[in-house]
């Protein structure tokens, strides 16, 4: 196993590092992560989907953004939706530089899901798979992509996550490409506030699902 690590110049010349790890056979496979804003890929989630994705010879590219820097601190919240995407698209753009990956999985988590929603549309990624966890329903562009898109995928929302919306969860579960599954009393951090065995359940229920992804 090798980690690269790397950055480009991203929104506003704030720099965006980002880290891929290469499997030791060279391999035209790779799943990207997107983390959420205080949600790193350092976090459970992201570790153990790597170790799945690293074992069936993935390799695998942290998008570590750092939105909870100061140099953000004065950034309204379309503004940091505009670093998101353009970052993002950045970070992609260089790693697939050179590189003929041709099988993808793209991994998002709350923050994350925005970029996510332009991404998807890539024509690079038109046989894309696609996990959105905790996804930002709110978000125009987040929900219209999981509402059309034409790409297998999966979705993990708790019933007491803020970004929940039954409506937006019915329109979701009518697009036949999108298995959609409500975790009972988990919050946005993937998190049942007074039970923590619950929230071990719930994130062993995501990676389960990833895997048999």
């Amino acid at each position: 196993m090798k980690a690269i690590n790397n950055k480009v110049v991203g929104y506003k010349g704030i720099e965006v590092p980002y880290t891929v790890m290469l499997t030791e056979d060279y391999t035209k496979k790779l799943a990207i992560f997107l983390p959420g804003a205080g949600y790193t890929t350092k976090s459970p989630l992201f570790h153990f989907a790597e170790e799945i994705f690293l074992n069936a010879n993935y390799d695998v590219l942290r998008v570590n953004y750092q939105y909870t820097d100061k140099a953000y601190d004065e950034f309204t919240m379309t503004e940091l939706n505009e670093a998101i995407v353009h970052d993002v698209r950045l970070v992609i753009s260089q790693v697939l530089k050179g590189r003929n990956y041709q099988d993808f999985y793209l991994v998002g988590k709350s923050l994350g899901t925005i970029a996510m929603g332009t991404e998807m549309l890539r024509p690079e990624f038109s046989d894309a798979k696609a996990v959105w966890v905790t996804p930002l329903l709110n978000q125009e562009q987040v929900l219209n992509t999981m509402v059309n898109s034409k790409n297998e995928a999966l979705c993990f929302i708790g019933d007491k996550d803020r970004y929940y919306s039954a409506g937006a969860f019915e329109l979701l579960k009518a697009n036949p490409n999108l298995k959609s599954t409500l975790l009972p009393d988990i919050n946005h951090r993937l998190d049942c506030q007074n039970d923590p065995l619950k929230s071990i359940d719930a994130l062993k229920q995501i990676i389960a699902g990833i895997k048999e992804f």
